[in-house]
């Protein structure tokens, strides 16, 4: 049997699909690697040619006590009987239920990724409820990542782990972005514009993501009501499941202009977006990270965040894309306007977007540099940087 047992924890297939893949192909080479994960599909990552094993467990995204209780005595059993040497989980459910049943059966190596903190934006009791719940998969880590610097400096300021159990592996961002993958293209920007019907000359601004109000998607929509007061060559694509009723709100405050506004479902080609795309907004009021801010910075893309932990890391302010306070449509309308009346901005800022997102946050320094993490870790070898590159 090769190296360690690890075994890595999440709710959802998306969350292993989109994260994950390198690392496990990585690992897999010295290491015996196990996914635990709420599917019906146990061969979920054959096409990606990954030797791993998929175990099963019934996760629930949202709070369902008798299936969490179910889920955490299955985790418990399951780690018991593997005997794995680590287990790693990157959701917020996930981490909860198998942190406490890794450190109740006894695994030595108890590692999970925090890539956002879903009471950041709650109040009251709430907001410490959940704050508790990541408490409690802090105790019961022995190690903590975080996906950005300053999501770091968020959750140590606010208690939740210290400074010396918590680390950011290299620049920050789970996974780094594929800057092959994700690349300026002229023929895939022409073949969606020409399927919307947007002119080429006009300014398309890009929303990808869950559509929810957190994701402050309320405020993109006043403020592109308001851009489109002043512009007439201004669309706004929106793309990803839509679990708030998002879409008719976002059409009530823009019902002036809504054949400017184009809504896709999902989509599992966000690079055909970006590359369509003049400028990427995030008006979220939360993120760990916000790699899509570096996904779209690669296709040669601008960015307009919100000035909060996570996406101040992806974004440099008025050097690859802009930064507002998170709440103030005016202020990101007037962000807009500027991308939309100086093309030499948006050009300049979309170059020096690309430069930063391979310089510093590329899939293959990301990956290693996680490689490396686990190397150091008790008792997991030391592979030679021959061996990495190799692997990668």
């Amino acid at each position: 049997m090769k190296g360690k047992k690890i075994c890595f924890v999440a709710a959802i297939e998306l969350s292993i699909r989109v994260f994950m893949v390198e690392h496990l192909r990585i690992l897999s080479k010295e290491h015996s690697i196990t996914v635990v994960v709420n599917t019906e599909n146990v061969d979920f990552l054959k096409p990606y040619g990954l030797d791993v094993k998929v175990f099963p467990v019934r996760i629930l995204r949202r709070p369902s006590p008798a299936s969490d209780v179910l889920a955490l005595f299955e985790l418990y059993r399951f780690f018991r009987k593997e005997g794995f040497d680590a287990v790693h989980s990157i959701t917020p459910k996930a981490g909860l239920l198998s942190m406490c049943a890794a450190r109740l059966a006894g695994v030595p190596v108890r590692i999970h990724t925090f890539t956002g903190q879903v009471w950041a934006t709650a109040k009251g009791t709430k907001r410490w409820f959940l704050k508790s719940m990541d408490k409690m998969i802090a105790r019961c880590a022995t190690h903590i990542l975080a996906d950005s610097m300053s999501q770091q400096d968020f959750i140590v300021s606010e208690g939740i782990v210290s400074r010396e159990k918590s680390s950011v592996i290299g620049n920050g961002s789970i996974c780094g972005v594929d800057s092959i993958r994700f690349h300026p293209d002229p023929e895939e920007r022409k073949a969606l514009r020409e399927r919307l019907l947007i002119p080429e000359e006009d300014i398309l601004f890009l929303f990808l993501g869950r559509l929810t109000v957190d994701k402050g998607l309320l405020d993109l929509a006043g403020a592109f009501a308001k851009v489109c007061r002043s512009a007439e060559n201004v669309h706004l694509l929106v793309a990803g499941p839509d679990e708030e009723g998002m879409k008719e709100k976002m059409l009530s405050l823009c019902s002036e202009h809504r054949e400017r506004i184009y809504f896709y479902d999902f989509t599992d080609s966000p690079e055909r977006f970006m590359a369509a795309a003049d400028v990427f907004c995030m008006p979220s009021y939360r993120e760990g990270f916000g790699i899509v801010v570096i996904e779209a910075g690669a296709a040669g893309v601008p960015s307009i965040g919100t000035r909060i932990y996570g996406v101040v890391d992806a974004i440099e302010d008025n050097v690859t894309g802009f930064l507002y306070e998170p709440g103030n449509a005016e202020e990101l309308a007037g962000k807009m306007l500027k991308m939309t009346d100086d093309h030499s901005v948006r050009h300049e800022m979309g170059r020096r977007a690309r430069e930063r997102a391979i310089e510093l946050f590329s899939k293959d320094l990301v990956t290693e540099a996680f490689f490396h993490f686990y190397q150091s870790l008790p008792g997991t070898g030391s592979a030679g940087r021959r061996d990495i590159e190799k692997a990668l």
